[in-house]
């Protein structure tokens, strides 16, 4: 059997708010499976186990550029909040968003060897993303960006530095700074229920699976159970359907629809989703109590 750590349990607690001895029992039922340790506290606890599997677990910021047309955003990531705050940091990322933008790199690296000078470094990106790593004493990488140069109308949306948003339409600018918002808050995966990655419609169907078999009723309604928990599912998580923000009687479809106004695409990014982040004083902390537990 694998050995549960205290750094697997903190990090599985992060993950899902889960008690900590609920996420120790989920990994030793799981032999130190996280995913599997995952959806079994999920089933177990409902809803309250995904509350903050989106937590971000890293530092840094997002920015957004647009021109006419043609806009970008960036996330770029360094190691402490307080760097995230930092002038040179912040008008390095600005000025990233723009390159993008306007030069179309094809990746980080085709991005990193642009032309670009600040605080005395240069001439490149990366000579620059090095300079301010000497001078500001923290490491710091380009992370990912979107651009966009479809011709169609873009609208963005910044929710102070930590989520930005870019929406691709065509119709009415209110309308769709609207969307950018409401995309910022109730972070959809696709735009409609047809888009959703068959890898999180698997996950949920397996997770509902083992929810409705505990109820004990007969096969054919467990199976209208996992059909009707999987449809609620990609109602919240698409974009078109899920209930608008500054009108929950209406959907987003109905109103875009409404405004004469048509989304085609939009990005979102949350500062460090999905980065694991160092957290040893947690661990310790986690181990500790463990330890005690199994004293009492």
């Amino acid at each position: 059997m694998a050995a549960i750590t205290a750094s697997m349990v903190a990090e599985l607690r992060a993950k899902t708010d889960a008690p900590m001895m609920e996420c120790k029992k989920a990994l030793t039922e799981a032999e130190g499976n996280m995913d599997r340790a995952e959806e079994l506290l999920r089933v177990k606890l409902g809803s309250k186990a995904g509350k903050a599997a989106s937590r971000v677990t890293a530092e840094g910021v997002v920015a957004a550029f647009v021109e006419g047309s043609t806009g970008a955003l960036v996330e770029v990531n360094c190691e402490t909040d307080f760097v995230s705050k930092n002038d040179s940091f912040l008008s390095f990322t600005k000025a990233v968003a723009e390159l993008i933008a306007k030069n179309d790199p094809a990746d980080v690296a085709a991005l990193s060897n642009l032309p670009h000078s600040q605080d005395g470094f240069g001439p490149t990106v990366e000579d620059v993303r090095k300079g301010l790593i000497g001078k500001i004493g923290e490491n710091m990488t380009i992370r990912r960006f979107k651009r966009y140069a479809g011709g169609g109308k873009l609208a963005s949306y910044l929710h102070g530095t930590r989520i930005g948003v870019i929406v691709e339409f065509e119709g009415d600018d209110v309308a769709a700074k609207d969307v950018a918002m409401h995309v910022a808050a109730m972070k959809p995966v696709s735009l409609s229920s047809a888009d959703v990655p068959a890898t999180l419609i698997d996950k949920e169907r397996s997770i509902a699976t083992q929810k409705a078999a505990e109820s004990g009723k007969p096969a054919d309604i467990v199976a209208k159970m996992v059909e009707g928990s999987v449809q609620k599912y990609l109602k919240e998580v698409s974009l078109f359907n899920q209930a608008f923000v500054k009108n929950d009687k209406q959907t987003v479809e109905q109103m875009l629809k409404s405004a004469n106004t048509k989304v085609k695409g939009f990005t979102l990014y949350v500062v460090g989703e999905g980065i694991e982040k160092k957290a040893d004083d947690f661990a310790a902390e986690v181990a500790a109590q463990v330890a005690a537990a199994k004293g009492a």
